[in-house]
């Protein structure tokens, strides 16, 4: 099952997947691959995976000619072997990440690349989760496609939901396969939804939860802790497995 997850800064992206895939592992639905799409790169500190180089640095080097390929080796097969490469391994939970923007060169070839190689990855995974930056930048690009589940952060704010609302009319006009999409409200309450409520509906996206805010994850942020390691009482954890247990997401998987 493909899993993205967008919305607009400060959101809480980056929390989410991170505590989608504390799920995941808790009920046994390894292995997952974590795909970071945001070029300010901060997942591989949430699920305390560390990676040594990017998808784009690779991009890069090979569009700008600036590596050579070892005799006998053809452009394909050693751009996969460097993509091979950036896959950081954990258990059960494998990361790779997609690094900073294009540069003034053609990465035509090298985009088509690693459509092939995600795809083939992906054979390997139950679950893999994609942490966007704003905007569906990857996405749009075409390197993933045939989402199962879009997830669409908002906060518990007017702005942040028609943000929300302006993301879903982007993946909706881009036709990538969305299957479900779900918005879900972070470090809200639930007199906020109440409030919002209106707002929540004027989106246009089925309403999956709001997650409340929760110190220990501003503790482990501050203290560049996993958050997978989160203790069992953490009440954002617990408020996203009870999305996705209501969406059956992880006992379908």
């Amino acid at each position: 099952m493909f899993i993205a997850v967008a919305g607009k800064g400060g959101t809480g992206k980056t929390t989410f997947v991170a505590l989608v895939a504390r799920h995941l592992l808790q009920v046994g639905k390894g292995p997952i691959l974590a795909v970071d799409a945001d070029a300010n790169a901060n997942l591989s500190q949430a699920l305390g995976i560390q990676t040594q180089f990017s998808i784009a640095d690779i991009m890069h080097a090979v569009a700008e000619e600036r590596e050579s390929i070892p005799a006998g080796m053809t452009k394909d097969r050693y751009v996969a072997y460097r993509m091979h490469q950036a896959l950081a391994e954990g258990q059960d939970l494998d990361l790779l990440q997609m690094g900073g923007p294009e540069g003034p060169g053609c990465y035509c070839y090298v985009n088509n690349l690693l459509r092939g190689y995600i795809k083939e990855l992906a054979a390997n995974y139950q679950f893999i989760l994609m942490d966007n930056e704003a905007g569906l930048e990857h996405l749009s690009r075409r390197t993933t496609q045939n989402v199962d589940v879009l997830f669409i952060l908002s906060d518990a704010t007017v702005r942040g939901l028609r943000s929300a609302g302006r993301i879903r009319e982007l993946a909706d006009g881009l036709k990538l396969g969305v299957k479900k999409k779900y918005l879900v409200v972070n470090r809200a309450s639930q007199e906020d939804v109440s409030i919002l409520k209106v707002d929540i509906e004027q989106t246009g996206i089925e309403f999956a939860g709001f997650i409340p805010a929760d110190p220990a994850v501003t503790d482990f942020d501050l203290y560049a802790k996993p958050l997978l390691s989160l203790p069992e009482g953490s009440p954002a954890a617990a408020a996203v497995a009870d999305i996705l247990t209501k969406l059956e997401i992880g006992r379908l998987g």
